[in-house]
């Protein structure tokens, strides 16, 4: 017998490529199955900078401080942001903020 589907308005995938998980911004609630990280940047894209933030906050692997520095880059506090460009192994890029998300979610994704 076969596992019933989880029930949302998108499929789970964890291959979900870019515009599949721009688009899915469009909607309430995460597409099902995102890693922590990439459940920040949703809820970012989202305009929840907060959410976002609580997510990744208790972190220490070197891809949630990598989101965490671009949290704080966004935030305009480039001291913080540094330290976490550090702690990721990572320099403050020279890109724009949709960019440097846009490049962090294509990193994640892979």
């Amino acid at each position: 017998m076969n596992a019933p589907k989880p029930l949302s308005l998108y499929p789970a995938n964890l291959d979900m490529d870019i515009d599949t998980f721009t688009e899915s911004l469009k909607h309430h609630t995460p597409p099902l199955g995102l890693t922590r990280q990439l459940e920040a940047l949703w809820y970012d894209g989202k305009g929840d900078w907060e959410k976002a933030h609580d997510l990744i906050n208790d972190l220490e692997d070197k891809q949630s401080a990598h989101v965490h520095a671009y949290l704080h880059r966004k935030e305009g506090d480039l001291w913080n942001a540094d330290y976490w460009y550090r702690r990721a192994g990572r320099q403050r890029p020279s890109t724009t903020l949709e960019e440097e998300w846009m490049d962090l979610v294509k990193l994640l994704e892979s």
